[in-house]
């Protein structure tokens, strides 16, 4: 057997190592010498930012649409932007290039078409049969604005109201005006003096689509034969319309007011109103006129077969109902049910079993455009309860203030958080199944999985799976819940850094991997969650108060006395000193007079009903310092491997051990940068006036 001498090859390792090192070195200084040399290939302008997906309500909604048919819903919005919604996960964005606002839509039912109307007196065909929808026909008006819009079912005419008072006939095939004009002077003749005003309505006839109701703001409607180009009646009116609407037998109409009531006109009775309802006018003694009430938008007149028709209509109500909320009011036979909107109507309509003007219309549900919210009304049901929205609209329900996106997440946390966020009970809601329900789903693409974290005003975090091309809320945690709630304005938390929105979120750490969650509140407060599946009722909640002050040594005071520095937690003292708190300190000032050791919020100090899902680890509190509110954290990091949290603000950073509640490290700025502070703060007395924080 050949012996093996380990000293010779030692030997040899140790010349070529050497010998390579003397060739890599000299191999960098020649690439040194060719880096100027070497010119890069990718630059600014190979790169580019693009959207993708839009979520969120549309902004600044002003006109609505529905095809009863393909139960698609549409939405036009000020900026010119066309939103359709379909079947949950069915969304789409189109923008007209103008960016004029979009003031009415008309779908061409059953034939994926829309008619849209802009400010800018254009007319456009869009095409929704293709992935993409396009526009394929535009027509401008030149000399007369557009004020209104109608295009009856399966009618290759669009009739186009104006600001003159005239309508134009568009044939929706070819888009070209027809020559067919009514004219405002020959619809009125001489039953009326002055001019009418501008075309508020336009409706055919249910059961004689020869026969036209024109509207006038004025108060005059008009009932046009176009065959024979005259007009059949006309009905005067002391009040101006805002809006009119057909009984489907063609025998009635409905027109509301700007006085707050409501003419039910028989066709051939032009004289006098069959009808005047004033639906929320105080009924006067001595048979008296009714108060005037505030204008009545709109109104829908919708039969049934088996009772009374439905009355459904916007405003009307009366003057004196000071800071009540926008309404929408529904009159069935003698009931009349005030339903309470979170914000102004811009516009509704009241979906039916059947898409033809001339058979009872059978309403099931009222859509209602707000101008932050999409509201649907389940007429079906006693006390008429609404939809459950599918749609992500909700983003904004309280202001977005951050904002987190998570990518190839693993693959059981969507299912996980969609499992506890299905149990959150949500009553009160109509048990019916979303009834705008068209379209169809595309392939999806994406194969991994994607998960956006919202923070808002409120204090509640919103957990979205963003894998699909449309958002769906998974999970809603309300962090404000730990904290106790003032009920009058004396007893307000002690939030002096923040005069609105004390449980704003901040900043959003998490980690996916070990579920941990992490969030930093614009109160100075950090909370640490663990995900858990099971209910658990918390007697105590574990808290920790941190003074983190930015400290100069030797600062004077207003009389001249030299101010010891404050001592630093976890600088050369035990970690251990700090004990977890269940509530907050009750010493609410120093010796001087000036707030010290207190905190900006109140953490509750009685036991805490956790349901499934993310629940409380610790609560984590900067406190007031000599006279000095803490200032906002403004980074964050969490590490579930070590169980550590850190954060961190203008004055310093601190570290906390959230398994063992303790803080492991409290540094001010000046401990990290020394004479190089970056910040370059002016020496300051704790005991001066407190000025106002940014």
């Amino acid at each position: 057997m050949r012996k093996f001498n380990i000293r010779k090859v030692l030997d040899g390792l140790t010349a070529v190592s050497s010998a390579a090192s003397a060739s890599s070195t000299a191999q960098q200084q020649q690439a040194g010498n060719r880096e100027t040399e070497i010119q890069e290939t990718l630059q600014s302008e190979h790169f580019q930012l693009c959207k993708t997906v839009r979520h969120g309500f549309p902004y600044q909604p002003s006109a609505l649409a529905f095809d009863p048919v393909q139960k698609i819903l549409a939405i036009g919005t000020q900026t010119g932007a066309l939103r359709l919604f379909g079947r949950p996960g069915v969304e789409c964005y189109c923008q007209h290039d103008s960016g004029a606002a979009v003031i009415q839509l008309q779908f061409l039912i059953n034939e994926g078409a829309l008619v849209s109307a802009l400010a800018d007196d254009t007319l456009h065909l869009w095409n929704l049969r293709q992935k993409r929808p396009a526009i394929l026909h535009s027509l401008k008006f030149n000399r007369e604005r557009i004020t209104f819009c109608h295009l009856p079912f399966q009618s290759k005419w669009l009739y186009v109201g104006t600001e003159r008072g005239n309508i134009h006939i568009v044939n929706v095939e070819s888009f070209t005006l027809s020559g067919y004009v009514i004219m405002w002077n020959k619809a009125i003749e001489l039953s009326s003096k002055s001019h009418p005003g501008p075309i508020v309505h336009i409706s055919d006839n249910p059961m004689d689509e020869g026969k036209l109701l024109i509207g006038f703001e004025s108060g005059t409607v008009v009932l046009w034969d176009l065959k024979s180009k005259k007009a059949d009646y006309r009905y005067t009116h002391d009040e101006a319309i805002h809006s009119v609407a057909w009984h489907h037998e063609g025998k009635q109409f409905i027109c509301s007011h700007s006085d707050g009531t409501l003419t039910i006109w028989n066709v051939k009775s032009p004289t006098k109103p069959f009808q005047t309802i004033t639906p929320h006018g105080k009924q006067l003694k001595d048979g008296k006129k009714p108060e005037p009430c505030k204008p009545i938008l709109k109104v829908e007149y919708k039969t049934t077969r088996a009772g009374e028709p439905f009355i459904i209509l916007s405003g009307g109500l009366s003057y004196d109902t000071v800071g009540r909320r926008p309404c929408l009011t529904v009159m069935h036979g003698k009931s009349t049910a005030v339903l309470e909107m979170d914000y102004s109507i811009v516009d509704f309509l009241t979906l039916c079993e059947t898409p033809y003007p001339n058979d009872f219309q059978e309403p099931y549900a009222v859509v209602v455009l707000l101008e932050k919210d999409l509201v649907l009304i389940d007429l079906a049901q006693n006390g008429y309860p609404i939809f459950e929205n599918p749609y992500p609209l909700t983003i904004h329900e309280s202001p977005v203030t951050c904002c987190e996106y998570f990518a190839d997440c693993p693959v059981d946390l969507i299912p996980a958080l969609y499992s506890v966020g299905a149990r959150q009970k949500r009553q009160g809601y109509s048990k019916k199944e979303w009834p705008i329900s068209g379209g169809n789903w595309g392939l999806i693409t994406q194969s991994y999985p994607e998960i956006i974290i919202t923070g808002h005003a409120d204090g509640s975090i919103k957990f979205w799976d963003a894998s699909a091309i449309t958002l769906q809320v998974l999970y809603k945690l309300k962090t404000a819940k730990v904290f106790e709630k003032s009920r009058n304005k004396d007893d307000r938390p002690n939030t002096d850094i923040v005069d609105e929105d004390p449980y704003a979120i901040q900043i959003i750490s998490w980690c996916p991997e070990s579920r941990m969650l992490c969030i930093a509140g614009v109160s100075a407060h950090v909370i640490i969650y663990r995900f858990s599946k099971q209910e658990v009722t918390t007697e105590v909640i574990p808290m920790l108060e941190v003074r983190l002050l930015y400290e100069i040594n030797d600062v004077e005071s207003p009389d001249g006395e030299q101010v010891p520095p404050l001592p630093t937690p976890g600088t050369g003292s035990n970690p251990q000193s700090i004990v977890p708190q269940s509530h907050p300190s009750t010493s609410s000032s120093s010796s001087d007079g000036l707030r010290d050791n207190v905190p900006c919020l109140k953490v509750k100090n009685s036991p805490l009903k956790q349901s499934p899902g993310y629940q409380i680890e610790l609560v984590i509190q900067l406190v007031w310092v000599s006279g000095e509110p803490p200032q906002q954290i403004t980074s964050l990091a969490v590490n579930s491997a070590y169980g550590l949290v850190v954060f961190g603000n203008c004055n310093g950073i601190a570290m906390v051990d959230y398994l063992q509640k303790t803080v492991l490290l409290n540094l001010g700025t000046i401990e990290l940068y020394g004479s190089n502070d970056p910040y370059r703060r002016e020496p300051r007395s704790p005991r001066k006036t407190r000025q106002p924080s940014g």
